[in-house]
């Protein structure tokens, strides 16, 4: 029995081992990478600074207007937010989305400066609530973009998650630290200092940004298309007059409002996308109704009063910390979906606790268990969002989530109060629970097929090892691999012959080839994970030599399209493309 108890503790030690190995390997990759090193310092500073910045608003609104004046405050503001978010979020789609990220922030401290300046002044109440609100633009917009970008800047689908997995963390403790430096500094300086320091937060946000680099020639870093369906070539020059006429006075016509709601569309068409705005808007079902029933928790079962609500958002904060350490740790499983779906049950089905058992430790495990599972909520939504969503749309589908979010957040907290009346804390704790739990399970089959369909493709690691792809992000390479079609060629048959057209390129995953010239000559022999096809397709002319295969040969083809739209859409990947043509030419 002491053996047995000695090997089981010997196990545990090694699971805890691999647990903190993993994490620490997690974390150690997004920091080595110098672009999510810079976006996470952006990302944390400017939490602080608005953390802070927003206890010294509220502080401000109820000295102007009492309680009152500060929920007519957050109430405008999220309105605003709800509304703006579609349009502005269209920005990360159509501009640089490393520039809209530091406009963004530019806009905001402007605004936060010109509040300051008001204060100072003595200016009636009215233009400093205007200008607090307008700052929720900018957020919109920064957040749409980053969330756009970081697929950009990670090198792996598992350093992208882990990306996720460390913002998700430092904005739990940001929620900790930029209150209390707010609050802090209110108790020794007056609140316009407080807006000072947020001003100084966006700033140290746009020298982080500043220092991220992306190829040139990556079109998320150009000018992504407006749309999410692929953008047409250029019209013939054949074409009469009166047609060119036509297509634009179409192309002009087209409503702003379908621009607006790509996002809308986007995740409408894809059943999985859909199902994962689903899970994450049920669970801010939940987040709204704690705008309130933590306060009642306070009241009726700790027996604190209203000042109870402190313990319980601190234990929820500390859990929080834990869950995205367990986020992090997670980021190699490929569990994107299962673990979204844990995620948003523990969300929920913990407050039937509460109707079964009220007491101060079942309030508290409530808080704990709502914490834990926020992270593991954010950082899957996130990661499933930038794996599935075409580049070209992507900041928009960001924007029609947070619309989501913002409208089932704003559903939760105003219909529990309604319950509260009716039905009781316990009684409404446990509606809660069941109804948001079953969205959570009745989605889990399809995440179970949605996280197979994110399973990294048999071709990944063959392209993987192509220099001319090493430049696209994880996303594209991802997607590109999924194209590839297997295509077995009997020993001695021609692959292509040359003059033939270019219509796929080819890496090779068994087998050898020779490839030859017109005249018989051996140019050379290539085997497993070398390539060929990519003359014809990059100079769009015929083949220009004669490709036989030596022996029973697997190759993995890509279409011309597939191919062409990688490559030539990002800068790096398109020089190192041509440099193998001139290469090969010439030999």
């Amino acid at each position: 029995m002491g053996e047995s108890v000695a090997v089981a503790e010997e196990r545990s030690g090694g699971v805890v081992g691999a647990f903190f190995k993993e994490t620490g390997s997690s974390l150690k990759s997004v920091f080595v990478n110098r672009n999510l090193r810079r976006m996470q310092l952006a990302f944390t500073g400017s939490l602080i600074g608005n953390w802070a910045y927003a206890t010294a608003v509220s502080v401000w609104a109820y000295g102007v207007g009492g309680a009152r004046a500060v929920g007519i405050y957050y109430a405008v503001r999220l309105a605003v937010m709800a509304v703006a978010t579609p349009f502005v979020s269209t920005l990360a789609d159509k501009f640089s989305r490393k520039r809209v990220m530091m406009l963004s922030d530019l806009y905001c401290a402007v605004l936060v400066a010109a509040a300051t300046l008001c204060l100072y002044a003595g200016t009636p109440a009215l233009p400093i609530f205007v200008l607090a609100i307008l700052t929720s633009f900018g957020g919109s917009s920064f957040r749409a973009a980053q969330g756009a970008i970081t697929p950009q800047l990670a090198n792996t689908t598992d350093e992208l998650t882990a990306s996720n997995g460390t913002a998700s963390t430092l904005e739990s403790l940001a929620i900790f630290v930029g209150p209390a430096i707010g609050a802090g500094l209110l108790a020794i300086a007056d609140v316009e200092i407080v807006f000072l320091v947020n001003v100084v937060s966006f700033l140290w946000s746009i020298l982080m940004v500043a220092g991220i680099r992306i190829s040139h020639g990556d079109v998320t870093e150009g000018e992504a298309g407006t749309d999410d369906a692929p953008q047409a070539g250029p019209v013939p020059k054949v074409v009469a007059e009166a047609e060119e006429v036509v297509a634009e006075a179409e192309k002009k016509a087209e409503s702003f409002f379908a621009e607006m709601s790509a996002g809308f569309r986007a995740i409408w068409r894809d059943k999985d996308l859909l199902m994962t705005v689903t899970q994450g808007s049920a669970q801010t079902v939940v987040a709204g109704a704690t705008a309130v029933f933590p306060l009642l928790m306070a009241v009726e079962i700790l027996h604190t009063g209203a000042k109870g609500v402190g313990l319980l958002d601190s234990v929820s904060g500390l859990a929080a910390i834990l869950g995205g350490i367990v986020a992090i740790a997670r980021a190699s499983k490929h569990k994107l979906g299962q673990d979204l779906v844990v995620g948003v049950f523990l969300w929920s089905f913990p407050l039937i606790l509460v109707t079964i058992w009220p007491s101060p430790v079942t309030a508290f495990a409530v808080m704990a268990f709502l914490g834990f599972a926020n992270p593991l909520v954010d950082v899957n939504v996130f990661t499933v969002i930038q794996r599935l969503t075409p580049d070209a749309v992507l900041g928009r589908v960001f924007g029609a989530f947070e619309t989501c979010l913002i409208g089932t957040m704003a559903i939760g907290s105003a219909i529990t109060p309604v319950m509260l009346h009716y039905w009781g804390l316990r009684t409404t704790l446990a509606v809660l629970g069941l109804a948001i739990g079953a969205v959570a399970l009745l989605g889990l089959p399809q995440m179970r097929r949605m996280d197979r369909r994110l399973e990294a493709p048999a071709g990944l690691p063959l392209l993987q090892a192509i220099p001319m792809f090493g430049p696209l992000n994880p996303v594209t390479l991802d997607a590109l691999a999924r194209a590839l079609i297997r295509v077995e060629v009997p020993a001695g048959d021609v692959v292509m012959h040359e003059g033939d057209e270019s219509d796929r390129f080819y890496v090779i995953e068994s087998g050898t080839v020779r490839v030859t010239a017109a005249d018989g000559r051996l140019l050379r022999e290539e085997g497993p994970g070398e390539y060929f096809g990519e003359i014809g397709l990059l100079r769009d002319v015929p083949r220009t030599a004669t490709i036989t295969a030596d022996d029973d040969l697997v190759l993995l083809a890509l279409e011309r399209e597939e191919f062409l739209g990688a490559v030539t859409g990002q800068g790096e990947a398109r020089r190192l493309a041509e440099d193998v043509v001139v290469r090969r030419l010439r030999a």
